[in-house]
């Protein structure tokens, strides 16, 4: 055999022994895998989904409806939303009546998973129907992560543990916020508001508050001089000096009947708008939180 062989073979076994011993290259992970395209209808899910799905590989998440709006009653979908629908395979909605546009979707959408984040959770309902802004309650917003990671862990298998695991962090954190709130609230002087829309029933009913008045059942449909002057001996009659108003919505009507009863306008936030941050919800409690400390610590209330 040639010498030439000989140095070739040591050679080659030396290199072999070498790859062995230093750990060859790890195989490039798989990318044939498409990626998960999840949509939500509207602010507080999108930040319950962000919660959820922070760090998982292969997912992309995009909020539908315009980041100025509020509640959804009678949103009208755009065109290029209704495109941003039909690419999507995961759409997140909180349900109860919420999102109007929901048949219309159905309709120019197909191989869509409607996620609904309120499906099983204890709705609250009046002579106008179900309440469905469960959100802005902690616990309705706990239920709603929990709802949201279970759906996406069957949609997605391969990510179910980080979605699962991420879930547990939130809700840790939320469970926390609640506790928070109720011992910052557990001595509060007067524990009545007037709000002037019908989001904060489920927020009133966890904080043990009473919500001795609705202003405005619509947002933004501020009442006429009849209805105003109604509104003002309404909140003579109550007592109540703490006007909760939302800062999506013009506080005209608040400020003209406060002057005319001598109560004050709080900023209650029902956190249907905000920063696009991981924190953002739980912010956004935090300062309704001091706001109420005031308004419930201020001046005495005929209850």
């Amino acid at each position: 055999m040639p010498r030439g062989y000989h140095c070739i073979k040591a050679g080659l076994l030396a290199l072999g022994v070498c790859v062995l011993a230093c750990g060859a290259a790890p195989a490039a992970p798989a990318t044939n895998a498409a990626p998960l395209r999840i949509v939500t209808s509207f602010y507080p899910l999108y930040i319950t989904t962000l919660n959820i799905v922070a760090g998982v590989p292969g997912v992309s998440l995009k909020n539908l409806t315009r980041p100025t709006t509020g509640c959804l009653h009678d949103y009208q979908l755009t065109p290029a939303e209704l495109r941003a629908l039909a690419d999507a395979d995961v759409f997140i909605v909180n349900g109860a009546g919420l999102e109007s546009f929901l048949t219309k979707v159905m309709a120019h959408t197909t191989n869509l998973t409607v996620v609904t984040a309120s499906q099983g959770l204890d709705l609250l309902r009046d002579e106008h129907g179900v309440n469905p802004h469960v959100w802005v309650s902690i616990s309705g917003a706990i239920g709603q992560a929990r709802a949201i990671a279970a759906a996406l862990a069957a949609r997605d298998p391969r990510n179910a543990l980080a979605y699962q695991r991420n879930c547990a962090a939130y809700v840790a954190q939320l469970a926390a916020l609640r506790a928070e709130m109720q011992a910052g609230l557990s001595s509060a002087t007067t524990r009545t508001i007037i709000t002037f829309h019908e989001a904060f029933p489920y927020f009133a009913r966890e904080f043990d508050l009473r919500i001795a008045a609705v202003i405005e059942r619509e947002p933004g449909s501020e009442p006429n001089p009849r209805e105003l002057a109604a509104t003002i001996q309404l909140v003579r009659k109550t007592g109540v000096t703490a006007l909760c108003t939302e800062p999506q919505y013009s506080a005209r009507a608040a400020a003209a009947i406060a002057r005319e009863c001598g109560a004050t306008v709080y900023l209650l936030d029902p956190a249907a708008t905000g920063p696009q941050t991981n924190a953002a919800y739980l912010m956004i409690m935090r300062q309704n939180l001091a706001t109420l400390q005031r308004a419930l610590n201020a001046a005495p209330q005929n209850q």
